[in-house]
């Protein structure tokens, strides 16, 4: 297993010859729409995972993360008449190498795909991204608005790459990262487990804005106020 800090260096020099296999993608659907969205995620997803060399050359062994981490898709577009926040999110796949997050991430995972009023999470394997997650339950989010396409997934890849390379000294307080398309602005948000310790979501925060090269300032909310309805639109914290 590769250390963290010397995943990095190494991504992007294995995008062209990376050991792929085939996978399924496990989308349950319910609408047309929603069958349809499936199906090409699908499509470009195996499209990207290409079948070993038939030739018999060996493949290379697979650069390990530290831990396993899922992609999520949630499309909000039509919602159902009394339908449960959260009842469109799918888990799509997990990954815990970096060939295969690269397999994915090139053709599907890019928030540039997604139609308006979708969203793509990565979290760590065992927290589903909810607030009812028991790991979520007392969290919060960093968040910020994002209003060109390029510069969303530009962030986007920035901050997978920083979570799955475990760039961040609080890493074990991450809980994920989500991007939301919208009709007239995007946003990222990265969800926290501990809401009340200000010292350790001040660090995350400037840490990602670091990682991301981002100057504005961004805010941290509480998911418990989301929950009562609280509205505080400044944030609990910023930086």
């Amino acid at each position: 297993m590769l250390p963290g800090r010397l995943l990095i260096p190494i991504f992007h020099c294995l995008i062209n010859s990376i050991p792929r296999r085939p996978f399924q993608l496990y989308l349950q659907t319910t609408t047309p729409r929603e069958r349809t969205m499936a199906a090409e995620l699908e499509t470009s997803a195996v499209g990207a995972i290409q079948e070993p060399s038939a030739d018999g050359t060996e493949a290379k062994a697979p650069h390990k993360l530290e831990r396993k981490w899922t992609f999520w898709f949630d499309n909000q577009s039509k919602p159902k008449q009394g339908a449960a926040w959260g009842s469109s999110l799918r888990n799509v796949y997990t990954f815990d190498t970096v060939e295969e997050f690269w397999s994915l991430y090139d053709q599907v995972f890019k928030p540039s795909n997604l139609p308006a009023n979708a969203d793509f999470h990565l979290f760590k394997t065992g927290i589903e991204p909810k607030w009812e997650d028991p790991e979520c339950a007392n969290g919060g989010k960093w968040s910020f608005t994002v209003s060109r396409k390029p510069q969303l997934d530009t962030m986007w890849l920035e901050t997978l790459m920083a979570l799955i390379g475990e760039q961040f000294e609080e890493g074990e307080e991450i809980c994920g990262v989500v991007a939301s398309v919208r009709q007239r602005q995007d946003k990222l948000a990265l969800w926290t487990k501990t809401a009340s310790n200000e010292a350790v979501q001040t660090s995350i925060g400037r840490k990602w804005k670091e990682i991301i090269d981002y100057n504005d300032k961004i805010v941290y909310s509480f998911h418990d106020d989301a929950r009562r309805e609280k509205s505080n639109r400044g944030g609990r914290y910023n930086v």
